[in-house]
């Protein structure tokens, strides 16, 4: 069974609330978007083998989200033992969702290879438990996402006549930081409305709350989000808490040789 697990991005996202268990609440836009990494398994008759290439994930087998979708149908399912294969692409750390979508893509090509019948809602309820993100790629479509980013509405973007370039650089950032001097406020902007919003007015409307501190510790980001919008970009932002940036463009962007440095995909229109 092969399979393409594809990336996402937010668009917007604003912290609304802190919750009392510690967690916060968010609203954001969740966006497919045809960046892949390619999955496959194979049955095996010996033991279970993860073989990873592309991007290295170094991470042991009790982390490794692939793995663990296999695992989580396996204690309900009478599945073999298998090969499996992860060729990554999709950067870490980059706010991309590429962990999330091997996970939820490994979760949809069991239940079709061995024809376990689980409906989209049960293997939504799989997914929730090996991420926040992870329920989103079950069905694979433009949403709204509220509470921790697991309460789901969908809502109908299309931006097929846009080009999306995607730029990351080599920067890491963790939760602790992406967190450090946010403050909880309700949005001006209801993002439900996102697809009554001309593309050409996000810029002015939509924005990410954690660009402020992270802009703050790593200007670089800052400075790929501004040689974005100087490269004619209708909207540019940093995708959840980076530090991938992207930008939405009515015409094929030409690549400066700042932004060439770094890892870089353009989604054609289409």
């Amino acid at each position: 069974m092969l399979v393409f697990p594809n990336a996402k991005i937010n668009i917007g996202l604003r912290i609304t609330e802190k919750r009392s268990d510690g967690f916060h609440n968010l609203e954001t836009v969740f966006y497919p978007v045809n960046l892949t990494d390619i999955l496959e398994f194979v049955e095996s008759k010996d033991k279970t083998i993860f073989k990873n290439t592309g991007l290295q994930i170094n991470i042991s087998d009790s982390d490794n989200l692939v793995l663990k979708a296999y695992y989580l149908l396996k204690e309900n399912y009478k599945l073999p033992e298998l090969n499996i294969h992860l060729h990554k692409t999709i950067p870490f750390g980059a706010g991309l969702g590429g962990g999330s979508s091997d996970a939820a893509f490994m979760l949809t090509a069991l239940n079709t290879y061995f024809e376990l019948q689980i409906s989209n809602p049960e293997l939504e309820k799989y997914a929730q438990q090996l991420g926040s993100d992870c329920p989103f790629f079950i069905n694979n479509k433009p949403i709204f996402a509220e509470g921790t980013g697991n309460i789901f509405t969908r809502v109908n973007l299309d931006l097929s006549d846009y080009y999306i370039l995607i730029v990351k650089p080599d920067i890491h950032i963790s939760t602790k930081e992406a967190f450090t001097g946010i403050k909880p406020a309700t949005p001006e902007f209801n993002l439900r409305g996102i697809s009554n919003l001309p593309v050409s007015d996000f810029k002015k409307t939509i924005t990410n709350d954690f660009e402020e501190t992270i802009f703050k510790i790593y200007p670089e980001i800052k400075q790929i989000k501004d040689d974005l919008y100087r490269a004619g970009a209708l909207y540019a932002q940093m995708s959840g808490s980076g530090s991938a940036v992207f930008g939405i463009f009515a015409s094929k962007p030409r690549i400066s040789k700042y932004l060439d440095s770094y890892f870089t995909f353009l989604q054609i229109t289409g």
